[in-house]
């Protein structure tokens, strides 16, 4: 998982936002590697990559508003082989339903191999309703982006 933070980066702030994803997902039985990145554009699809080279899932935190220094959406595009849209849209829709704020926030996701890569917000909340929107089809998503070709596509 990667925060993105210039005042994490900086040890001027907590992660307060890492250590809850990093705590939810070793819940899930995830091994988690943890990296900080201020927000610069470069810095942060560079980490992305890195990550995806050793893992089925990266959690991006922070970066996606509308503060100029908010790049991570952007930079994650460019790492991106294929888009996945449905999950950007529902952590948004579950969003909405408790801060109108959601409205803007503009992270992304999709894979890049057979990697999920998915944004999150930088605030703890929007990290665990963010998680939790995306866990109940978290292990089938990861199984078909591995190729697991006995895995069924189940639908309801």
């Amino acid at each position: 998982m990667l925060t993105v933070s210039d005042g994490v980066h900086a040890g001027e702030r907590d992660d307060a936002s890492g250590v809850l994803l990093q705590d939810l997902l070793r819940e899930e039985g995830f091994d988690v590697v943890r990296q900080v990145v201020p927000d610069e554009p470069e810095l942060i699809s560079s980490a992305i990559a890195d990550l995806a080279k050793n893992a089925l899932l990266v959690l991006t935190t922070g970066g996606t508003g509308f503060a100029p220094r908010d790049v991570t959406p952007e930079a994650t595009q460019t790492v991106l082989e294929r888009q996945a849209p449905g999950i950007a849209e529902a952590i948004r829709a579950d969003a909405l339903t408790r801060t109108p704020h959601a409205l803007l926030s503009r992270g992304v996701a999709g894979l890049r191999g057979g990697t999920l890569i998915v944004n999150l917000p930088g605030s703890p909340g929007g990290c665990r309703d963010g998680f939790a929107v995306l866990r109940p089809a978290l292990r089938h998503g990861l199984e078909l982006a591995a190729g697991d070709r006995e895995t069924p596509h189940r639908q309801t």
